[in-house]
């Protein structure tokens, strides 16, 4: 099993590939990881070093890998936070190449454009280049709340509201829209939900919200949805492995009482969680 994963990289902490990688291996997948960005650490720290990397030596490392055969070999591709503009375009072009020479290639789009206590956090002609050609592109879909919302354009405070957004978004692309973080009006309080919503589907699960926030949760999300995705399970078991593990790595990371998530010394927790949360079945 291979994923071709374009993501930011940092050499301390765990964003991007530095949170998406080791998850896949621990599940049996070869990554190739391709930077978007090269940085000392994420934002938010005192200080930060590193670049957005150049559009054009990101446009050849992926000719680079695309002449070693990961396209052929891939089953899945996988993006996150892009850095820039001309990024976008360039994964763009990468994933509708590679879709073209591999048509059994499945493509999860991670939008990382913002989140409710920031608002949009990157360059602001960014996001519409995600939903008009990322998203268009995508099978599958993991914005968090505050992004579905954006890419919609319009408020899900409801499950039947969420399921009628998506919908609409999926005339436009992804055949599964999976959503984090959400809270919705039925949401009990200290809970937190993630949606999977497909054509003619959809499932919630809710697991306790941990006291804690850091960077980084929707990267490792996303890897884990994909690495269940690509073990052959099917959307609700996929949801469940994903929220279940990534609940176990916020749990160890809340003792441990660190700003970066615990995910190398959680291994054996992202392949087996303890405490597994099971999806219910939303039938509309």
């Amino acid at each position: 099993m291979n994923v071709i994963s374009i993501q930011s990289q940092v050499a301390f902490g765990h964003v991007g590939n530095s949170a998406a990688v080791f998850p896949m291996q621990m599940h049996g997948i070869d990554v190739v990881a391709v930077p978007t960005t090269l940085l000392s650490n994420r934002p938010g720290y005192p200080t930060i070093r590193g670049r957005v990397l150049d559009a054009d030596l990101v446009a050849d490392l992926l000719r680079g890998i695309e002449e070693r055969g990961a396209v052929d070999g891939a089953q899945m591709i996988l993006s996150g936070y892009l850095g820039s503009a001309d990024n976008a375009k360039v994964v763009a072009d990468f994933v509708a190449r590679a879709k073209a020479r591999n048509p059994a290639l499945r493509y999860c789009c991670d939008p990382v454009l913002g989140d409710r206590d920031r608002g949009l956090f990157v360059h602001a002609d960014i996001p519409p280049l995600v939903r008009d050609h990322l998203c268009a592109l995508a099978d599958i879909t993991t914005p968090n709340h505050f992004e579905f919302e954006w890419l919609c354009g319009t408020k899900a405070a409801t499950i039947d509201q969420a399921i009628a957004a998506a919908r609409a978004l999926m005339a436009h692309g992804p055949s599964t829209i999976v959503v984090t973080s959400a809270e919705l009006a039925d949401t009990p309080e200290g809970e937190i939900e993630t949606l999977a919503i497909e054509r003619a589907k959809a499932w919630r699960v809710r697991t306790p919200k941990v006291p804690i926030s850091p960077n980084g949760t929707g990267d490792l999300f996303a890897a884990l949805l994909v690495s269940a995705r690509l073990r052959g399970a099917g959307t609700p078991e996929a949801l469940s492995h994903a929220a279940s593990a990534i609940f176990a790595v916020l749990e160890r990371t809340a003792k441990s009482g660190t700003e970066e998530m615990r995910i190398v010394e959680s291994a054996e927790l992202l392949t087996h969680p303890p405490r597994k949360f099971e999806c219910i079945a939303i039938i509309r």
